[in-house]
């Protein structure tokens, strides 16, 4: 499905950390994924506020499904949990929620749960909130590859749209990622060709308004050139 576009920047976040949060403090792996499903709720209360129209959170990758399967099962949980306990304040809020990512491979119902969610939250305009599950953004490449296959005038826009399933989708102007790593990860390859980068060392579960905030503070001293040239060096 298809929305008028949110107005405000497109941020997409890698949630990395739980896990060491968790064992930092002797806890089970899965407290930390617990944890870090109240980072997302204070994530995305926070975004309208700071002129975040778009927001896309690494969920789950299709190489995550090599991890123990109790772990695994704990964060498909989570996500159950989520889409029951957070749609009507989504829907509250004005947030749109969509997920990305396959879905055939989801727990039984999962798949169903996410489209009724989609479509409670469809009219949200303060936020488009994506999720992104079972998510490969070198396997949305390649299925856009696919089917445009047999258009050989098929323009950048257009297969753009088939990327992210979404034609209102903006390009990533900036993407976060937590726990010290600094790597892309398979996460909007396409849509982050511009993107500024931002790395923190604080974990997922910790992460609050004020790093969203100091995140976006740097992102804004930044001087975005898409390629070209700055005023100064232009007129040079």
């Amino acid at each position: 499905m298809q929305s008028e576009q949110t107005p405000g920047l497109h941020v997409g976040i890698i949630m990395d950390g739980n896990g060491r949060w968790a064992s930092a403090r002797g806890l089970p792996r899965a407290l930390g994924h617990k944890e870090g499903v109240e980072a997302i709720r204070r994530v995305v209360e926070a975004a309208p506020k700071q002129g975040i129209g778009t927001l896309t959170l690494y969920a789950f990758s299709c190489d995550n499904w090599r991890r123990p399967e109790a772990e695994v099962s704990a964060l498909m949980g989570l996500l159950r949990l989520y889409l029951r306990n957070e749609v009507s304040r989504l829907v509250e809020n004005g947030v749109r929620l969509s997920v990305i990512g396959r879905r055939d491979r989801l727990p039984e119902g999962l798949a169903a749960a996410i489209g009724r969610a989609e479509a409670a939250t469809f009219a949200g305009k303060a936020l488009h909130l994506r999720i992104a599950v079972d998510y490969s953004a070198r396997d949305a490449i390649l299925a856009a590859a696919l089917a445009g296959a047999g258009d050989p005038g098929i323009t950048r826009t257009a297969f753009s749209a088939l990327v992210t399933g979404d034609a209102c989708v903006p390009e990533v102007d900036l993407v976060i990622r937590t726990s010290g790593e600094q790597r892309l990860s398979d996460f909007l390859l396409w849509e982050s060709a511009y993107a500024e980068l931002h790395f923190t060392r604080r974990h997922w579960p910790d992460f609050s308004a004020a790093d969203l905030e100091e995140a976006l503070a740097a992102y804004r001293c930044r001087d975005r050139r898409f390629g070209g040239l700055d005023a100064t060096s232009a007129a040079a």
